[in-house]
């Protein structure tokens, strides 16, 4: 018994010492040495031949990373798809089974579609500008876009860029009329030919070789480490030295297996990837010399694109830009605009163009109004330049993402404003970010253009030479119209805003309108931007036992505040201000739009307002997007109350015969009449009134069954 006593006060204090502090802290002391110690084997997996560059570059980054963790971690490197396709190497990484991956961005633009960037056609002058792009800002935003799957994304690699083979030579578009071209299965490569007037055919990478050997197609385009190795000369007569479009690669890691890492280690394997970068790209132009050497002997002519005919392809092909902007990011595609202008555009001093600025959100919930502000904007210039400009200029558009932060927004906009050829800026949707801007604006003295935010302080904002004009909606004046409609078929309605301004003044005036008509809401709600649940707001909704429910919010919250009053069983007919339409609003609720009575306040519809100058810029939009305008089109109304914008804007310049700020904003408080397209300006502005549009011009709407905009008749 006392041994057995002895035994259990023993084991007792042995576990009191493992559960003490001081216990704990030598054991994790313990645990960590032996995880730095411990040997870690990554996997790495690719889809290209052993003899490739890309290949050579792996096994550079292997022994790099041996060395530099001091033999702590090895790369096992399995290349040609030996663990799988590209598709399925990409989901192992997700899931943390593959460690390190490398994959072409074409491959890669599946799961994310802003990849596509590398497939743009003649988009960048040179191959330097596209390394430039891709290394820099434009680029990163491609890599963040990785973090949505779980991966990291660290840098680009290459296997070169695409040329075209034929049986004939490919030197202008028009070389390529009647002709069949295999193609991968890319939207984007299939529209580059069809504008050429060739026929794309997709074709198995693996059967190209056959195809164009059995005359199935005519020709078609890769790296020169492609035609070479799959024997594509062989089976052809001509090779065209176009670079017209960059297979790339991008290298990744899974989020997974990095973040389990330590923190010396990640930075190990990430800086050591970017620092090969460049050699991997030389090591692909050194190989492709001799690659050109073998084509060449294998008795194929070689003909060089001139810079002549290069500027035609780029021609026929800019379109493609315009039109597949929203899938791969105006945030990304306006980024690389600015930057390849401020390269090769004339110099800002010289005077020898005039730029219009657009601040708005491209990347963020308002995206799709972004985009469709800077379209009518677009659509205005090119009319103006293919008619010769203004004042002997060309007009450029210059466009930053502000990503509704306020003061991102503001240094756009003072950047804006230290170029000399700057005319004139245009904002976005969100009217919280334009006024906080207004006195950086005022002390400029520089005309600033809003086609779609309503917050009534942004014009009528107390300065006696007020530089803000608007062809849009007023608050003041909307709020009391959005009460009227609901008070017209409901008695008591609760109202949801957002806590910013424009959600608060709102929230004010819809207040004070209620009580002037003897109603008081059954409930007054502002929640905050960025708020995930809806529950305790709808909860109190609902006991407040309102019947409707008056809601000014954007997109993102708006959808979820719909789907909470469905999750608690009760669909409340829903009065909303436009906020709701400057991003993926009806995508994003179908199911709920087809039993609930939501409808939403709007300013122009071409079903209202059909004529020939409306016909005129469908039209137009139609060559220049690729695309139809209709009511269906999101955000319409930022489109053409834009281009009514810019329309006016030339006017003022032209009247002005100047681009000088202050006498440009002068000529817009004295325009003559002008018939747009959202309406007939009698005039725009004076003096006094810098908002273009009234009462008379708002109305309400719903959702068609298609996510048509369909004015409301009663």
């Amino acid at each position: 018994m006392k041994t057995l006593l002895i035994v259990i006060s023993g084991l007792a204090f042995f576990a009191w010492a493992l559960l003490s502090p001081a216990a704990k802290r030598d054991q994790a002391q313990v645990e960590q040495h032996s995880a730095s110690t411990k040997k870690i084997t990554m996997r790495f997996g690719h889809n290209t031949r052993v003899d490739s560059a890309l290949h050579q570059a792996a096994l550079r980054f292997a022994s790099e990373i041996q060395r530099k963790s001091n033999g702590k971690v090895s790369i096992k490197i399995f290349p040609a798809q030996e663990l799988g396709d590209d598709h399925q190497m990409v989901e192992m990484a997700r899931n943390g089974e593959l460690d390190v991956l490398l994959t072409p961005t074409a491959k890669m633009s599946v799961a994310i579609p802003s990849m596509q960037y590398a497939d743009l056609p003649f988009f960048f002058p040179s191959r330097e500008d596209v390394y430039a792009m891709l290394d820099g800002e434009p680029g990163q935003m491609l890599l963040d876009d990785l973090h949505e799957i779980g991966l990291i994304g660290v840098t680009f690699w290459e296997n070169g860029f695409k040329h075209f083979t034929g049986n004939k030579p490919f030197l202008t578009p028009d070389d390529f009329k009647g002709e069949k071209i295999r193609v991968m299965k890319s939207r984007i490569i299939m529209e580059q030919f069809k504008s050429f007037g060739a026929e794309p055919i997709p074709i198995d990478f693996y059967a190209t070789k056959k195809a164009l050997e059995d005359k199935v197609v005519d020709g078609q385009e890769n790296p020169l480490v492609a035609i070479v190795s799959m024997g594509f000369h062989e089976v052809q007569t001509d090779l065209t030295l176009s670079e017209h479009a960059y297979l790339g690669y991008v290298f990744s890691i899974s989020e997974k297996v990095l973040k389990k890492l330590p923190h010396d280690l990640q930075l190990i394997l990430v800086e050591t990837a970017k620092e090969i970068t460049p050699w991997e790209r030389e090591e692909t132009q050194k190989r492709e010399q001799k690659l050109i050497e073998i084509v060449k002997n294998s008795g194929v002519t070689i003909h060089a694109l001139s810079e002549k005919n290069r500027q035609k392809f780029a021609k026929k092909t800019a379109h493609i830009v315009r039109k597949f902007e929203e899938v791969i990011g105006s945030d990304v595609i306006s980024k690389t605009q600015e930057l390849l202008l401020e390269k090769y555009g004339p110099d800002p001093k010289a005077q020898k163009q005039i730029v219009i600025g657009i601040d708005a959100d491209l990347s963020m919930d308002g995206e799709a109004g972004g985009l469709a502000i800077k379209r009518g904007v677009e659509l205005a210039v090119e009319e103006i330049n293919s008619k010769g400009g203004l004042l002997g200029k060309k007009l450029v558009v210059l466009t930053k993402d502000h990503r509704t932060i306020a003061s991102i927004g503001l240094q756009n906009v003072k950047e804006f404003i230290q170029r000399a050829d700057t005319v004139a800026i245009i904002g976005g949707k969100h009217s919280a970010i334009i006024y906080n801007e207004i006195e950086t604006i005022q002390k400029a003295k520089i005309p600033y253009l809003i086609p779609w935010a309503a917050l009534a302080q942004n014009t009528e904002n107390g300065y006696e030479r007020n530089y803000l004009f608007r062809a849009s909606a007023n608050d003041r004046l909307a709020s009391v119209f959005i009460v009227d409609y609901a008070l017209a078929r409901h008695k008591k309605p609760a109202i949801i805003v957002e806590n910013s301004i424009w959600g608060r003044s709102n929230l004010k005036r819809m207040s004070a309108h209620l009580k002037d008509k003897g109603v008081n809401a059954a409930a007054s709600i502002v929640y905050n931007r960025g708020q995930k649940s809806f529950q305790k707001e709808i909860a109190q909704i609902i006991r407040s036992e309102a019947d409707s429910l008056i809601m000014v919010a954007n997109s993102k919250e708006g959808s979820l505040i719909v789907k909470e009053l469905f999750k608690q069983n009760k669909a409340l007919p829903i009065i909303s201000h436009w906020g709701v339409l400057g991003g993926n609003f009806f995508q994003n609720n179908q199911k709920f739009l087809k039993t609930i009575d939501f409808t939403f306040f709007q300013t122009f519809s071409f079903s209202k307002k059909n004529t020939a100058i409306c016909k005129e810029l469908q039209k137009n939009y139609f060559l220049m997007f690729g695309e139809k305008l209709t009511d269906k089109s999101k955000a319409s109304a930022g489109i053409t109350q834009a281009y009514d914008l810019v329309r006016l804007l030339a006017l003022a310049i032209q009247k002005a015969e100047s681009t000088d700020r202050q006498k440009v904003k002068e000529a817009l408080e004295n325009l003559p009449p002008y018939d747009g397209v959202v309406k007939k300006y009698a005039p725009a502005f004076s003096a006094e009134n810098h908002d273009a549009l009234n009462e008379k011009d708002y109305f309400m709407a719903r959702f068609g069954p298609d996510g048509t905009v369909v004015p409301v008749t009663k």
